[in-house]
């Protein structure tokens, strides 16, 4: 538990990020963290104003078992499917943590204060079925501050523009390229506009583009390391911030053009950058570094816990460290690309890599949860 001394004293970077407008979110959530008061905890003094979940959260929480014995015992007694545990604990997760940031969405207007939820994974390529899905998890939830996250696939984009349509707020994940970022806002103002002419209130509707960071040095440092040259290596730990301050490029110019202007009258929100995969995989950088550089205005960055703990103990916010490198953000990539290394073909492969470890974590825990439910006498189908 952290004390109020220890509060105060680690609150200061956290507080100055929030104060530069930067949204701070957790990429975490368990039953453990929402029944101890932990969640709770975080918001009152870690400035932490959302959360986000996925497939591999859940995953690690509720393939611990810790917490949910009681409800998989009562499920288990009723005989439902293994698909059908899984949604009603999860659901029931995220339902509890959109209560405890409640009062953070009332006094942000909506614009904080959010959960999210995501789609079965294994629709990701299936637009219908994404809608649906999307529209069941709204209703399960039924909480005004849930937000469904759908991934950004082709598939999902004709998705996006369906459920915004409804009046259902969605947080975009799996965002990897500068072209597909664009589609989706693209797809986000074209739900607008359908909610619009539909007679729905565009002041109830949010989204977030959750644009994926640490994963793309992932892979272009392994290739630039292959080349093993002094200019690849010189290049190393750039491409991803550089990738992420063009796509803050992309929002200031979609958000800025007369699509928008047309629909901000009506009280639309601006689709949010979400900075997400932030916590750095390379021991070589600062674990601060996907947090310190991609400081913006109307972002949010959404934090592993560790991540969200280094900030606090050493984070160097310096304002806005986005707008003003546009230029060598360009020539970064560029260089890349000059080396052999294609950028169309590293985020292809990183959008397909996402999808299919988020449906791998979701056949992890389908199996733990059918495993307890055996446990407890009945046979999850």
């Amino acid at each position: 538990m952290i004390t109020v001394t220890e509060a105060t004293a680690t609150a200061v970077t956290l507080k100055r990020l929030s104060d530069e407008g930067v949204s701070i979110w957790l990429d975490d959530l368990s039953r453990k963290r929402i029944e101890s008061g932990n969640l709770a905890e975080l918001i009152e003094n870690r400035h932490v104003v959302g959360v986000t979940t996925n497939p591999s959260i859940f995953q690690a929480a509720i393939g611990s078992g810790e917490g949910y014995e009681e409800q998989l015992a009562d499920l288990a007694v009723r005989g439902v499917t293994v698909d059908e545990a899984v949604r009603m604990m999860t659901t029931a997760d995220v339902r509890a943590a959109a209560d405890v940031l409640r009062p953070v969405f009332e006094t942000t207007g909506g614009r904080d204060g959010r959960v999210s939820i995501e789609v079965d994974p294994r629709l990701a390529n299936d637009t219908a079925a994404t809608i649906a899905e999307a529209k069941q998890l709204a209703w399960l939830v039924d909480r005004p501050n849930v937000m469904i996250k759908i991934p950004a696939t082709e598939a999902g984009l004709p998705a996006i523009t369906e459920v915004i349509g409804l009046g259902i707020s969605v947080n975009v994940t799996l965002i990897f390229s500068l072209e597909r970022y664009r589609a989706v806002m693209d797809a986000y103002l074209a739900g607008l506009e359908r909610a619009h002419a539909s007679g729905i209130d565009l002041a109830g509707v949010h989204s977030v583009a959750s644009f994926f960071v640490s994963r793309v040095d992932s892979e272009i440092d392994k290739r630039l390391a292959k080349i093993g040259t002094d200019e690849a290596l010189a290049l190393k730990g750039r491409a991803a911030l550089a990738n992420a301050r063009l796509a803050y490029e992309a929002y200031e110019d979609v958000f800025n053009g007369a699509r928008w202007t047309a629909l901000a009258p009506s009280a639309a929100h601006k689709q949010r950058p979400l900075w997400a995969s932030t916590g750095v995989k390379d021991p070589a950088y600062k674990d601060t570094l996907y947090v310190d550089e991609l400081v913006a205005p109307g972002t949010v960055n959404t934090m592993p816990e560790g991540t969200l703990n280094a900030t606090a103990d050493h984070g160097d916010i310096h304002g806005d460290a986005v707008t003003g490198g546009y230029p060598q953000a360009r020539a970064d990539l560029a260089a890349v690309e000059a080396l052999g290394i294609s950028y169309d073909e590293v985020v292809g492969q990183l959008e397909d890599e996402g999808v299919s470890k988020f449906e791998a974590a979701w056949e992890d825990l389908l199996e733990a949860v059918a495993t307890s439910l055996r446990g407890k006498g009945v046979e999850g189908e």
